[in-house]
């Protein structure tokens, strides 16, 4: 078998991110399509950018395909594509190779994330038809959480029709999956039995590693629980919510909780780390403050979870480069005793790359 030249594909709402790793797992490109439906730009590994029509996110992956072929890589040589999967619902709980099956549960999963898996639908379906035959697998972000016992992840609610589905999933796993194979080469330790893992950026969350495995972690049925984010209310009371609802309406309390809350909504300002850290605002030192608290206060609740603690990692944007941040969540941890602590880049996409050339390789060995 060839060298696998694998795709690794990130479909936003308006952007598709892609990035080209080969069997070493060593990325070689990086190709993004921006503005999808407003305009539409190409960047190739963060040159400038070469501004293209892209109505759709057929047309932006058939551009990007154009500029993978304009680098000297055909899209015929491509071993596979792979691609990140926000929700994989109750039954998706591993890398798969995506079958007609596999498609139709990532639809049926549509309702649990909205937002997300249209997207990677689109994304799924252009490459099938651009470059049929080729294979493609799919990672996704709630099957690390899969581990999780029965207590952690259902809700005390009824078990009547109108609940179905309702649990708590989590996110981010394909950032606690690389972090969990990476860990002793990133750090030259082994991997601590009990690891409180801290993934933090525009999005963020903490998730409670014992023995490799998710035991419990903070986002829950959506990624809007848990911990004050980029502009996502983080833990809030149900009660609250409702009340949101009768006062707002849906659609408006949805995109408040969503997308005007967090530290945008705590600062007045922004909902960038950076910007607030530059701020001599009170409010933009609130709204680090705030993030900083419910990281320790939420950290607890994980250390319970695992029934102590070995060590801490940070990473993300915000946990990799902000140091103030780390440093105030260490302080407010200290009564935990002298636990060690380590900074580990983000490593999702080859973590995605990863589990397709792992299945590849399953495939052709397979008897």
């Amino acid at each position: 078998m060839p060298e696998p030249q694998v795709l690794v594909i990130n479909a936003g709402s308006s952007s598709i991110k892609t990035a080209l790793f080969g069997a070493d797992l060593h990325e070689t490109l990086r190709i993004e399509a921006a503005d999808i439906g407003t305009g539409g730009g190409i960047r190739i590994d963060g040159a400038g950018r070469r501004n293209v029509d892209l109505p759709d996110h057929a047309s932006a992956l058939a551009a990007i395909l154009d500029a993978l072929t304009d680098s000297g890589i055909r899209p015929q040589d491509l071993r596979a594509a792979a691609h990140r999967v926000v929700h994989g619902g109750a039954d998706l709980t591993a890398s798969a190779q995506i079958t007609p099956a596999i498609r139709a549960a990532i639809s049926d999963a549509v309702p649990l994330a909205p937002l997300h898996n249209p997207h990677h639908l689109s994304a799924i379906d252009a490459v099938q038809a651009l470059v049929p035959g080729l294979p493609q697998f799919a990672t996704f972000d709630t099957a690390f959480h899969a581990t999780n016992p029965a207590v952690a992840r259902r809700y005390a609610l009824p078990d009547v029709a109108a609940t179905a589905g309702l649990q708590r999933y989590g996110f981010h796993g394909t950032s606690y999956a690389a972090l969990v194979h990476g860990f002793e080469q990133a750090t030259g330790t082994p991997l601590p039995r009990r690891l409180l893992a801290l993934h933090l950026g525009n999005g963020a969350s903490l998730c409670a590693i014992r023995d490799g495995q998710s035991v419990a972690t903070t986002m829950g049925f959506s990624p809007l629980s848990g911990l004050t984010m980029g502009t996502r209310a983080g833990e809030i009371d149900a009660g609250a919510v409702l009340h949101l609802v009768e006062t707002l309406g849906a659609g408006p309390a949805t995109h408040m909780l969503y997308h005007d809350s967090g530290l945008l909504g705590l600062s007045g300002l922004s909902a960038d780390m950076r910007t607030l850290a530059d701020a001599t605002t009170p409010q933009a030192q609130f709204a680090r403050d705030h993030f900083c608290y419910w990281i320790a206060r939420q950290a607890g609740s994980m250390v319970a979870a695992m029934q102590g603690i070995d060590g801490i990692a940070f990473t993300g944007g915000i946990g990799e480069n902000d140091a103030a941040v780390r440093n105030n969540v260490l302080a407010q941890l200290s009564w935990l005793g002298n636990i060690p602590h380590w900074v580990i880049p983000a490593a999702e996409e080859q973590q995605i790359a990863r589990d397709a050339i792992t299945l590849l390789k399953d495939h052709t060995h397979a008897p």
